[in-house]
């Protein structure tokens, strides 16, 4: 744990800790695994250099890791339910009608064929092709704080269908294919089913899929979701409706179209870039008179938005925008760098409190130690909150 963490520093968080404690309690049927759940997010919360098995067991007195085994493999509680509290600590301490819900994935490295989902693939941790997990998450982003409220482990093809391999890594029969934009779409559906309201979602590419952007539109809520080079929105010309690359349509900017704005504050301050949009509907041109334009819910509009470097014009970045028609440019910049922070929540949930630490290789074993990961980087988030609000509460449950 790093010197400038707020748990190096004052008392009161353990007295906050255990009130959170009681919040997951009941879900542990035994007495025994609701002090070990406690313990282990003590654990998680120290300064250990690795929060593995060993020296989780270590930490909290026990000769041998069983105990935290047991905990994270055959003990009975449901990692489900433990995640729906967190999700309602975060938006009890969090919640503000600012907060942006960000869809982005993280790899853990691993050795070996047995750990659930474990392939060779690309892994953004490590920007190239590794033997690794790839974690989906969903983020709950304020001005006050970012934390993590829900998880799914993506399972490769090459699982899905090896019902032996899915049978010794205890993958449930139930669980089935399903691709990144399905698990991320998932977690959104849950997080406004759970209570969560967000002024904006955004994410990666990877999570910009049609049926994502349908299912928002549909709940009229606003998105700038990142999108490839290649993605094709409806325009107009002389011979009538056609698919446009949306790299195309970066071309078609005049220099007047450009603007610099920033995309929120950085390690080296403001993160500065040019950025050009234009509507679906003014793309689409004389269609839309003739009734052939975008079915969009009424007062809403759809926009390609293009953040281009001060520093090497050729470098593009591609978006595609849902707002209610009033929304400014600056608005939807300030939700497209949003996403930045999700990348800070994984570095301190890695850093922190072992995110990646695990050495389990099951399924119930990853959705634990994840989930109990992110309950301890959550509460180091509400407590930094609390903090810079001046001083701790006693009652952060």
């Amino acid at each position: 744990m790093s010197s400038s963490s707020p748990l190096a520093q004052p008392r009161q968080w353990w007295a906050d800790l255990h009130v959170l404690h009681q919040r997951i309690a009941p879900r542990f049927t035994r007495s025994e695994q609701r002090q070990r759940a406690l313990a282990y997010l003590q654990a998680l919360l120290s300064p250990i250099e690795r929060k593995n098995g060993w020296q989780i067991a270590e930490q909290i007195g026990e000769r041998t890791p069983f105990g935290v085994q047991r905990l994270l493999s055959t003990a009975q509680w449901d990692a489900e339910v433990v995640r729906d509290d967190l999700r309602e600590y975060v938006l009890k301490h969090l919640q503000t009608p600012e907060a942006v819900l960000i869809l982005d994935e993280t790899g853990f490295l691993k050795k070996g064929t047995q750990s659930a989902g474990v392939q060779r693939q690309y892994s953004g941790t490590a920007g190239r092709v590794e033997n690794c997990q790839i974690g989906v998450f969903l983020a709950y982003a304020t001005p006050h704080g970012t934390a993590l409220i829900d998880r799914e482990l993506f399972l490769p093809k090459s699982w899905v269908d090896d019902p032996a391999r899915c049978a010794a890594a205890q993958i449930p029969e139930t669980v089935g294919a399903a691709t990144k934009p399905q698990l991320a779409l998932a977690m959104v559906e849950r997080a406004f089913t759970g209570g969560v309201h967000a002024a904006w979602v955004t994410g990666d590419a990877v999570y910009s899929a049609s049926n994502v952007r349908s299912f928002l539109e549909q709940r009229q809520q606003p998105y700038v979701l990142a999108v490839a080079s290649n993605c094709s929105v409806w325009t107009w010309d002389q011979s009538g409706p056609k698919q446009t690359q949306v790299a195309d349509v970066a071309q078609q900017f005049e220099p007047d179209q450009w603007q610099t704005w920033s995309a929120g504050s950085g390690s080296k301050g403001d993160r500065l870039f040019e950025w050009a949009w234009v509507s679906v509907t003014q793309l689409m041109g004389p269609a839309v008179s003739a009734g052939l334009g975008p079915i969009l819910p009424a007062g809403f509009e759809r926009w390609v938005l293009v953040r281009r470097s001060l520093k090497d014009p050729t470098d593009l970045a591609y978006y595609l925008a849902f707002a209610p028609s009033s929304t400014t440019l600056s608005e939807v910049v300030l939700a497209a760098g949003s996403r930045w922070a999700i990348e800070v929540a994984f570095e301190m949930a890695k850093g922190e409190v072992g995110l990646d630490h695990y050495e389990v290789r099951s399924w119930v074993g990853w959705y634990r130690h994840i989930t109990l990961a992110m309950l301890a980087h959550a509460f180091l988030t509400v407590v930094t909150a609390h903090e810079k609000k001046g001083g701790l509460s006693t009652t952060l449950s």
